[in-house]
C-alpha cells in the first residue's frame, strides 16, 4: 500500500488526508498542534466556504456541521462613499447556501475522524531535518503548511505574483449579538475606495451561532489602525470605531456585540504570494506543495478556504489516478497545473481586487443594483469566480454582458 505524508492540519491538509485514508492510501499528516491546542487557540482565518468547495467536504464524508452551522444563503455589496453614505447597494440569494465553521471547531473533528480511519497523527515541528526523514519513510511527502524555512524551500513565482509586499491591513472579530440582516442572512460586503473593506456573515464557533468581522484596510489609511489594538477589548473597540466612522448602517447593527471568546481577534498583514509547486531537499528528494503554501491569496474576495478545498479535491484526483505510477517531479508539476488551471483565475480577480478598481468594473457593479439578474450573476459567482474573468476582460466585454442582461 502506498504511503503519503502530509504536513499541515488545516482545510487542504486534512481534507485531502481523510479522502486519501478512505481510498486506502496510508496516511501520516504532521501537525504542530495537538487538536486541544488548536481548540484552545486563537482563530486562525474567517473561511467562508460556498457549494461546490463544501461538496467536496461531502466527497469524503467530512461534512458534520450541515445541521449546526448557520447558512450564508446571500451575497449583499453596498459601495459607499467617503462621507458614511451609501453610493449604491443590491443583494441577492445565492443558489445553495455557503457555510463558515471556525477552524477551531473543524480541524480538531477532523484529526478524530482521520484516527479513527486508522489515519498516524503525529504533533511534532517539521523541519528540513524532519522532511528528509518523512520522505525516506514514504511514497510522497506534501507540504500544507510551513513557514521560515519550510516555506522558504518553494521558490515565488515572480510572474503570478504581483506584489511584494502586503496590499491590506487584516484583522478579524468573532462577535455574537450583532442584529441579524433582514429578509435572509448574507455576506454583507462593503467597499470603502481608498479606504479599504468590510465584510460580515454569520458562522459556528466554539460557543455557537456567531458573526465574523473581516476588516481590509488601505495600507497607511484610516482603516490601517491595529497596531494599538493590543487587548481583546481594544481590538472590539477599534473594529465598531471604523463602522461608527465610515459604515454607520453596519455599526447600528453592531451596538450591542460581544466577542464570542478571548481568542476571538486577529490582526496582521501578508503578501499574496504564488509559489512553485516543487522544492528539493537537500538530498535531492522532491516534495509537493498545496494550499496556501504555494497559492497565498488575500482574503478580500473570500477564496481561501474555498481554495484549500479545491486544491485537496483535485490532488485527490490526481493521486488516486495515478496508481502505481512515480510521485516524480514531473507529476507534481502536472498536478498542480490542473489545480492551477482553476486557481489562476482566482488569483488574478483577487490580485485586481486589491487595486483601484476601472471604470467598467464599477459599471458592472452599480448595474446589478439595478438588474436582478446581473446581481445574481455576481453574488453565485463566489461560488466559481471564473465566471468573472470573460466579462471584466475589458470594458466591451463589460457593456456587451450589461447590455445582455437588459
Amino acid at each position: 500500500m502506498r504511503q503519503i505524508a502530509i504536513v499541515g492540519a488545516g482545510q487542504s491538509g486534512l481534507q485531502l488526508a481523510i479522502g486519501l485514508q478512505r481510498a486506502g492510501y496510508v496516511m501520516t499528516v504532521i501537525s504542530a498542534q495537538t487538536p486541544q491546542q488548536i481548540a484552545d487557540g486563537r482563530v486562525t482565518s474567517s473561511q467562508c466556504m460556498f457549494a461546490s468547495a463544501l461538496a467536496h467536504e461531502r466527497d469524503v464524508q467530512a461534512n458534520f456541521w450541515d445541521d449546526t452551522c448557520p447558512p450564508v444563503s446571500g451575497i449583499q455589496l453596498t459601495v459607499a462613499t467617503g462621507e458614511a453614505q451609501k453610493a449604491f447597494e443590491w443583494a441577492a440569494r445565492l443558489d445553495a447556501p455557503a457555510r463558515s465553521v471556525d477552524q477551531r471547531v473543524k480541524m480538531p473533528r477532523w484529526i478524530e475522524e482521520f484516527s479513527r480511519l486508522g489515519g498516524n497523527f503525529r504533533v511534532q515541528q517539521a523541519g528540513v531535518v524532519e522532511l528528509e526523514q518523512l520522505a525516506q519513510e514514504h511514497d510522497l511527502v506534501i507540504v500544507a503548511a510551513g513557514k521560515g524555512e519550510v516555506a522558504a524551500l518553494f521558490t515565488r513565482d515572480e510572474v503570478n505574483s504581483p506584489f511584494a509586499k502586503p496590499m491590506r491591513a487584516l484583522a478579524l472579530t468573532y462577535v455574537q449579538g450583532l442584529r441579524p440582516r433582514e429578509d435572509y442572512s448574507a455576506v454583507c460586503f462593503n467597499l470603502i475606495p481608498g479606504v479599504g473593506e468590510y465584510f460580515v456573515f454569520p458562522a459556528l464557533t466554539t460557543s455557537g451561532s456567531c458573526e465574523i468581522m473581516v476588516f481590509e484596510g488601505v495600507p497607511g489609511g484610516p482603516m490601517d489602525c491595529w497596531t494599538d489594538a493590543t487587548s481583546p477589548h481594544k481590538h472590539l473597540e477599534t473594529s465598531l470605531a471604523i463602522l461608527k466612522q465610515f459604515l454607520p448602517w453596519e455599526y447600528d447593527r453592531a451596538t450591542r456585540v460581544r466577542l464570542t471568546d478571548a481568542n476571538a481577534i486577529l490582526s496582521g498583514r501578508f503578501a499574496p504570494t504564488v509559489r512553485k509547486p516543487v522544492a528539493s531537499l537537500p538530498s535531492g528528494r522532491p516534495i509537493l506543495g498545496m494550499g496556501d503554501v504555494v497559492c497565498l491569496n488575500d482574503p478580500i474576495t473570500g477564496q481561501g478556504s474555498n481554495n484549500a478545498s479545491k486544491c485537496a479535491a483535485s490532488y485527490l484526483k490526481s493521486i488516486v489516478s495515478h496508481g502505481r505510477g512515480d510521485f516524480d517531479p514531473a507529476w507534481m508539476n502536472k498536478t498542480f497545473v490542473n489545480f492551477w488551471e482553476y486557481a489562476r483565475m482566482v488569483t488574478s480577480w483577487t490580485n485586481g481586487m486589491l487595486q483601484p478598481p476601472p471604470p467598467h468594473a464599477v459599471q458592472l457593479l452599480a448595474a446589478a443594483a439595478a438588474k436582478p439578474s446581473i446581481a445574481s450573476w455576481f453574488a453565485n459567482g463566489f461560488n466559481d469566480p471564473a465566471r468573472f474573468g470573460p466579462v471584466l476582460a475589458d470594458p466591451a466585454a463589460t457593456e456587451r454582458f450589461i447590455n445582455a442582461a437588459a
